[in-house]
């Protein structure tokens, strides 16, 4: 195993150190590759020693914008250690998603505390995959690990979020594993033949024709890749391979390492849930400090003012406002837990989240519209100050604080798989270009994948139920958790139901028609309504009740404004669309229509669960 004995010191043109491709075993012989850059005080003669700073990525080590992140650590003090993931760019090793990283993160660190550049302490950072890994590795207490700072991932439970979410797929995967496939090993090496038959492939109309079969698909090219996406499609039940370390933090909280670590996420990422379910249960379970932040971004784009086609303000970006940039905003929290600075990161606020919505509801110059909404720090979550609020779904289409008639009839709508209601935003990573994440007016449109002409409001569709209130008497705010507790019934033996959460805004010189701003959304299919491991399908015509559980969401609900909630049976490309047969659509290209129902009299009070913040 090579070490900075015998490797050549190389400075870069702003004088931090690089040491390039340094390989590290792992505990299986294979040989995983690192770049290691090390402060200007190191010097020529190799001395010095540092906090450390390690993030491992499948997405290239040299990608610029992580460069510039280790370049800028390692310019205040810091070695930084960047890997390459298993099978990924100069590591060797196969790739198999989300699984391996635990042990390989344990091991490599436990190298980086052999090294005679080590200080004696190692912090974790990296978005998304790179927060997988610090998660997973974490789930094993690895030797001398600090801190960590999980920017968008670190899986609570992927069967529950990110991969499945109610037992539905996310097709998102679908979408990762195209783009991946094209800058995979195999491809590269095969410009000609690999690299040019799944580059010339229109991923649009394979979402056209699903589900993808095995050797039939635009990853037929690529095996491995195509294997991991059958496989991970075609397990729809929370059996041991989701209970895998990378895949359910849940199942080691008890060996989590008990160090500060900072979750965060945003509104419309994919793993908002992740964060918060995370930071409820080890801030309970840990001295930490666990600290939580959650802003009004898309995956990643901390430093935009907008998300989708709504702006929240200049003051929403971490850029300027939560610190000078977002890697000032780390290095303070680094400083304190790694260097014992007594900077402000020590008493800051243990949340720190961003209340969507009073704003102007005007469109920007941009063509955005000016949602708003201001920063917050609390000190825990759920707000225990929230009150969870009951707003039950009418027969005539109300959101009503109080419950119906005894004899109010059921609202139904016809399920047809063939044509199903399209994706306009949300909570989506990697689902370009296929899906927009963000928040954008319910309303079909050519930029929108599934949109059909006239392109006419969501709310129009026959087979999506609309339930709001009366126009708004005063500003309503909603933090938390929110969930929807649906009674139905179906002449299937399964079936989908989802549930969005949407800020309708009254008509304006700016939105003649008004504007219906999703927040956030979720899905259940039936069969798993009593069970993520046993499915039991259902009597066709029989009456269940089902809870649907929403991404969480801080909106301010302006006076003026209506709260509205959509009911449907599915929501493409975002989650796969159930045939109605009780078969996996993963695996199974059946499809039927389903009449549903949803009831909503005085014994099946169907209703929607908000945590709504006093005045």
């Amino acid at each position: 195993m090579p070490d900075d004995d015998r490797i050549e010191i190389r400075p870069d043109l702003n004088g931090v150190h690089i040491n390039s491709n340094v390989t590290v075993s792992m505990r299986d012989g294979i040989k995983l590759a690192c770049d290691i850059y090390l402060p200007t005080s190191y010097g020529s003669t190799g001395d010095g020693r540092f906090p450390v700073l390690f993030s491992s990525t499948p997405y290239s080590k040299g990608r610029d914008d992580l460069v510039r992140d280790a370049k800028f650590f390692a310019s205040h003090g810091y070695a930084s250690v960047l890997q390459d993931t298993r099978g990924r760019y100069q590591s060797e090793g196969e790739f198999t998603k989300y699984v391996g990283e635990g042990e390989d993160g344990f091991d490599t660190m436990a190298w980086i505390s052999q090294q005679k550049w080590f200080g004696g302490k190692i912090g974790t950072y990296g978005l998304s995959y790179s927060a997988h890994t610090q998660a997973a590795a974490a789930c094993l207490n690895p030797p001398n690990l600090a801190c960590m700072w999980l920017d968008s991932g670190g899986f609570s439970n992927a069967f529950l979020n990110a991969c499945r979410n109610g037992g539905a797929f996310e097709l998102r995967q679908l979408t990762w594993a195209y783009k991946e496939a094209v800058e995979s090993r195999e491809a590269n090496s095969n410009l000609d033949t690999v690299k040019a038959a799944i580059e010339s492939q229109d991923i649009f109309d394979w979402f056209k024709r699903l589900p993808w079969k095995k050797g039939h698909s635009p990853l037929q090219w690529v095996p491995d890749y195509e294997d991991y996406l059958m496989d991970i499609w075609s397990r729809e039940c929370f059996d041991e391979y989701w209970r895998q370390v990378g895949l359910c933090a849940e199942e080691y909280y008890d060996t989590f390492s008990d160090v500060p670590q900072v979750h965060m996420s945003g509104w419309y990422d994919p793993y908002s849930r992740t964060a918060s379910d995370n930071y409820v249960a080890l801030s309970a379970l840990k001295k930490g400090p666990v600290t939580l932040l959650l802003g009004p971004w898309t995956h990643g784009q901390r430093a935009v003012t907008y998300a989708g086609n709504v702006d929240f303000g200049p003051t929403s970006a971490i850029d300027g406002n939560l610190s000078v940039d977002f890697n000032h905003l780390r290095l303070r929290f680094f400083d304190r837990w790694m260097k014992d600075q007594n900077n402000d990161s020590k008493d800051a606020a243990s949340v720190r989240l961003f209340v969507m919505g009073g704003g102007s509801g005007r469109k920007n110059s941009e063509s955005r519209l000016e949602h708003g909404g201001e920063w917050r720090s609390e000190n825990e979550w759920p707000l225990s100050r929230s009150i969870d609020t009951k707003f039950y779904l009418r027969h005539n289409g109300d959101l009503s604080s109080q419950t119906a008639p005894i004899d109010e009839p059921p609202s139904t709508f016809l399920f047809d798989p063939n044509h199903p209601v399209p994706t306009i935003g949300g909570n989506i990573s990697s689902g370009q270009p296929v899906m927009s994440a963000g928040g954008f007016d319910q309303k079909e449109s050519g930029k929108f994948f599934g949109s059909c002409e006239p392109y006419l409001p969501l709310a129009s569709r026959p087979d999506v139920l609309v339930f709001q209130t009366e126009l708004l008497g005063k500003d309503v705010e909603v933090t938390g958790p929110i969930s929807v507790q649906l009674w139905i019934s179906s002449s299937a033996m399964d079936t989908d139901f989802t549930a969005k959460l949407i800020d309708v805004y009254p008509p304006s010189a700016d939105y003649p028609e008004g504007y219906a701003l999703n927040l956030t959304d979720g899905i259940l299919r039936a069969k798993f309504r009593n069970s993520w491991v046993e499915p039991e399908l259902m009597e066709p015509g029989q009456v269940y009740q089902l809870r649907l559980k929403l991404l969480p969401v801080s909106n301010l609900f302006v006076r003026g404004h209506r709260i509205r909630l959509d009911i449907s049976s599915s929501n493409f490309p975002r989650f796969d669309v159930n045939g109605n047969t009780g078969e996996n659509p993963g695996i199974s290209p059946v499809r039927v229509t389903a009449l549903n129902s949803v009831y909503h009299d005085q014994y099946r009070d169907s209703h929607l669960l908000l945590p709504v913040i006093p005045n």
